[in-house]
């Protein structure tokens, strides 16, 4: 405890600090500090929904520790997407603060901002109620690394990348920021054939040693534009020169800088008009968004805020300006989302000279925590944002999203976005299409399903529609068959698009299907202290019958001597590195082990009967060693993980054929040691 306050208080290093507070309140859970600075330290950096774990030990034990201990759960509720238990407990603090109306201690949430953040688990369940139409897949480990990686911009034809990063590998600056991390550096990648390149630093000319962070790219990905932290935060640019590297960064010619922080920009096609984010004096409140022009000499003038119609009391920022010109696209605090920043679409017409009311863009592209700094390419059918999701191969990764009807062709009230008024709790249902995927295995832990189509009516109409079909999932106890609480997803198996779902009853969970083809679905089931499900089912299309599909899923405790399968787990042939598709997999077994700090794993590497037994053995042990390695480098303790390979000599089938023989051996498996 004392050497996690002394990282805090001398290097600012949170994620260090919140390590040693989690191993300190693990070995004691009845030692209430170092439970409540473990919780903090979570919502302060990366796993926000984990706080909650820490966060209770000290309601139960002490529910008077801290004044504000009810609001602290509630928010990391809200970051889980658990908004019924948030709203449980912000109404608890809300009751305290009433009670206690001229408590004045600093440990006490004003009641406007616990207002704040009910209004945003009243959207956020509207929002997720109503899935958009988005599939969200990471870019790749071309782009992404094990730290964060953000900002990114392209240019219009989609080929050229740059983007900020933290990590390690061709940094500057070998050294680190007071954090403990190591700087912000620009880096780049190119695209040839359909496949991006791995990335590299955009050089010395560009980068400094210490923080560099590009905020846009010109359309012809001749001009980049930088922020840097002078005069309180600036907006630089430099222009490709005839070898086709940048040249130095120059400040910004006009009025677009001032001593105040100027921290995003985005440049409209024609470039001549820039849009930007400032704090500056004569706003609205905190970053607001502004637009300027460029003059006969060159310079940025005529700067002006976008008004009340954009900007509000809280944060409103990384504005960018569509193809077409008049689409703006940019990210607030203060209008009808689920927390932090959402990203936020509105249109300028020139007959009245306003922009249209902002719509929100929606769940999941929207969460509760930060969405920002998107940008879209010219068919408005892809975006690319930074986001920390399930399948991130570091702490921040650059995602593509895919609109197959491209957002700009939608109407809002008709989805998938929802018209975002400040105070309104209406939303719109969400059109779904259908996007194909390639089918995978079926999972054979659960038990076959059972269809029930229901009679047509008698009387059918001539032109009937698609009925979604009813995709019911029963989450059961293996031991006892009692049906249990769980967080269950469904999304598409290759493109991530959400199933919308409804909780029928305890431990019964209806999707909506509404693809009308055939498609690969992963199914997700996790409940504390059992054994996590992640699986890949075929469902059939929804069509003009109404259908119900009934599966249940049986959960295994985390008993010792439990085995269980890591099914989606990819390596590169012949090789001992993850493919971008593992860190699903991935990030639940460590999320299992991170909710059960006192269990102890082995990891089991398996091969085929292909090759020699020797390389077969290094191989396994390899295998289990980069999974063991990846669980260490997320914070859990490698005494708590033992990685062994048995090579060619457990199989689970006969190594006669590929598809039920082979391709079931060549596995990694966990299994429980001590719970």
């Amino acid at each position: 405890m004392e050497q996690a306050e002394l990282i805090m208080s001398e290097t600012k290093a949170m994620d260090d600090a919140r390590e040693l507070m989690t191993t300190a309140a693990n070995l004691d859970t009845t030692y209430i500090k170092a439970n409540f600075e473990a919780g903090q330290m979570h919502l302060r950096t990366v796993g926000k929904d984990r706080a909650v774990t820490y966060l209770l030990r000290v309601y139960r034990q002490d529910p008077a520790y801290r004044f504000d201990l009810e609001y602290w759960i509630g928010r990391s509720y809200q970051y889980g997407e658990n908004f019924e238990k948030a709203l449980q407990f912000y109404t608890l603090y809300k009751e305290k603060l009433a009670k206690k109306a001229s408590y004045q201690g600093r440990d006490k949430i004003d009641l406007a901002t616990v207002d704040r953040a009910i209004f945003e688990c009243e959207n956020g369940k509207e929002f997720v109620s109503h899935p958009g139409n988005y599939s969200i897949v990471n870019i790749g480990r071309e782009i992404n690394s094990e730290f964060e990686d953000y900002a990114p911009v392209l240019n219009e034809a989609e080929d050229e990348i740059v983007f900020t990063t933290r990590r390690r590998e061709d940094n500057l600056n070998q050294n680190v920021f007071d954090d403990n991390k190591p700087y912000e550096d620009i880096f780049t990648a190119k695209k040839k054939a359909g496949a991006w390149s791995y990335a590299k630093n955009i050089g010395p000319v560009v980068n400094n040693p210490y923080h560099d962070s590009n905020v846009a790219l010109s359309a012809d990905g001749n001009t980049l534009f930088l922020f840097k932290d002078e005069g309180g935060g600036d907006i630089f640019y430099c222009i490709r020169e005839t070898g086709g590297e940048f040249g130095a960064p120059m400040p910004m010619p006009g009025i677009i800088n001032s001593s105040f922080e100027e921290k995003s920009v985005s440049l409209s096609p024609d470039e001549k008009t820039l849009y930007f984010s400032s704090n500056r004096p004569g706003g609205f409140g905190g970053l607001d968004i502004y637009r300027a022009t460029k003059d006969s000499k060159g310079e940025w003038t005529n700067v002006r805020n976008l008004g009340p119609k954009i900007n509000t009391e809280m944060d409103d920022d990384g504005p960018f300006i569509d193809y077409d010109g008049v689409t703006l696209y940019f990210s607030s605090k203060g209008r009808k989302g689920m927390g932090g920043f959402d990203v936020f679409k509105t249109t300028f017409d020139p007959k009245t000279n306003e922009f249209s009311e902002p719509v929100n863009l929606g769940y999941p592209i929207n969460t509760p925590d930060d969405d920002i700094y998107i940008v879209f390419s010219k068919d408005g059918k892809r975006a690319y944002y930074s986001s920390v999701r399930e399948d991130g191969i570091g702490y921040t990764d650059i995602y593509m999203i895919t609109i197959p009807e491209g957002i700009k062709n939608v109407d809002p009230t008709t989805g998938p976005a929802v018209v975002a008024k400040p105070d309104s709790t209406a939303s719109t249902p969400v059109v779904v299409v259908p996007v194909d995927v390639t089918p995978t295995d079926p999972n054979p832990n659960v038990n076959t399903p059972e269809v029930t189509p229901k009679k047509p009516t008698k009387d059918p109409e001539p032109k009937k529609s698609i009925q979604p079909l009813k995709y019911v999932v029963k989450v059961v106890d293996s031991e006892n068959q009692a049906p249990l609480d769980a967080k269950v997803k469904l999304s598409g198996a290759k493109d991530n698009v959400v199933v919308a779902v409804t909780q029928q009853e305890p431990g019964v969970y209806v999707f909506s299907v509404t693809s009308n083809k055939p498609k690969d679905y992963r199914l997700s089931v996790e409940v504390p202290g059992y054994a996590f499900i992640n699986q890949v089912y075929r469902i059939e299309a929804a069509t003009t019958d109404e259908k119900t599909v009934n599966r249940t899923v049986t959960m295994r405790k985390l008993t010792p001597g439990v085995v269980s399968i890591l099914r989606n787990l990819y390596f590169d042939f012949d090789k001992a590195t993850f493919k971008t598709e593992s860190y699903t997999e991935l990030n639940k077994l460590e999320n299992m082990m991170a909710q059960n700090p006192t269990m102890s794993i082995e990891i089991a590497g398996h091969t085929d009967a292909v090759g020699t037994k020797e390389y077969n053995q290094n191989l396994s042990v390899r295998r289990a060693t980069a999974v063991k390695n990846f669980l260490v480098k997320k914070g859990i303790d490698q005494r708590r993980v033992k990685a062994v390979g048995y090579g060619k000599s457990r199989p689970l089938a006969s190594n006669d054929d590929e598809q039920d023989g082979r391709e079931l051996n060549r596995r990694v498996e966990f299994k429980v040691l001590q719970r």
